[in-house]
């Protein structure tokens, strides 16, 4: 028993003193470590994103009528003038009513004189004035549905039926305005306070790489992306020369004036395993603090870093972090 109780003691006087010396290695635990002490640096802010071009206008020639095409005047590629004629539908339903109009009108004009002479009712006179202004109105609709013209200027970019086809409900032909485009852009949250109506900005394609093209902010839209935590932004695009297309894809250089900031080594910033969150470690009192950042403006080498705790004069770890824990003591080496 006595042999028993010396061993079992010097089992437990072993444990203490494992568990003694590691604690001793942890609290001694430094990490040799690079730093710099960041200053605020005045930048020309800008975005660079990239979308695809859409006509300014775009017009589905689209009747609303069923029936047989009779003629259509254009083909893929031609450009049309504002009012000119694009597709005739089938004409019979717009002679049947227009001929009905002109009976009714001479209907009318009799029952008028009569109501004069007392020879006819008030009710009489009413309800061929509404039989009347009702089928006024369906031949304007027919009209209009039968012989179809371009609201504006611009060039057929599609064509889905030939002459005598069954129109089925596709649009027969599409319109698109060339010499003026639009795009819409999707930009990050935080560069919402600073986006205005009417800014100027430029695009360029890799078709044209040595050629800048002018464009204006259109519409600011006022809400948010939850999911992507973006914003769109409409902007237009003069075409006069008819360089850019629709459906080319371009780059938007977006100035955002200038901006006091802090500036940082990408190199020195961490991700997080298994999500998009960024950090980085400075020098607080010879520890390692871990501080959660926002990255902004890249710039070469260097990106834009914001924190509450990211500000003028702070010193933050450049080589070194990637072995680094909150709270670890740090030794700073040249």
């Amino acid at each position: 028993m006595k042999k028993v109780f010396i061993y079992v003691m010097a089992a437990a006087a072993l444990t203490a003193c494992s568990k003694e010396s590691s604690t001793t290695d942890q609290e001694e635990r430094v990490e040799q470590v690079r730093t710099m002490v960041l200053h605020t640096q005045e930048i020309e802010r800008e975005i660079s994103v990239s979308t695809n071009l859409q006509g300014y206008l775009t017009l589905n020639v689209a009747p609303s009528l069923t029936g047989k095409i009779e003629h259509i005047f254009c083909e893929v590629g031609d450009k049309v003038a504002q009012g000119q004629a694009l597709v005739t539908m089938d004409q019979t339903q717009y002679k049947t009513t227009k001929i009905s109009l002109a009976n009714l009108e001479t209907e009318k004009n009799r029952i008028e004189q009569l109501l004069k002479t007392g020879s006819a009712t008030q009710q009489q006179y009413d309800q061929i004035l509404t039989q009347y202004n009702s089928t006024k109105e369906q031949l304007e609709f027919l009209q209009i549905n039968t012989y179809c013209k371009a609201p504006f200027a611009g060039v057929i970019v599609a064509k889905n039926y030939e002459d005598g086809e069954l129109y089925n409900g596709q649009p027969i032909l599409v319109l698109t305005l060339i010499n003026k485009l639009k795009a819409l852009v999707a930009v990050p949250e935080m560069y919402f306070p600073r986006f205005k109506e009417g800014m100027k900005l430029t695009l360029t394609s890799e078709i044209y790489p040595d050629q800048t093209f002018p464009a204006t902010v259109e519409v600011v839209y006022p809400s948010i992306d939850a999911s992507s935590h973006t914003f769109q932004v409409k902007i237009v695009i003069p075409n006069g020369k008819n360089l850019l297309r629709p459906g080319m894809y371009v780059t938007t250089t977006i100035g955002l004036g200038k901006a006091n900031t802090i500036v940082a080594p990408y190199q020195a910033v961490e991700k997080l395993v298994g999500a998009n969150d960024r950090y980085v470690f400075i020098n607080e009192n010879g520890r390692a603090k871990r501080v959660g950042v926002e990255l902004g403006q890249r710039f070469d080498q260097n990106i834009e870093i914001i924190a509450p705790e990211i500000v003028d004069g702070v010193e933050m770890v450049t080589v070194g972090q990637h072995k680094l824990v909150d709270g670890v003591k740090i030794n700073v080496v040249e």
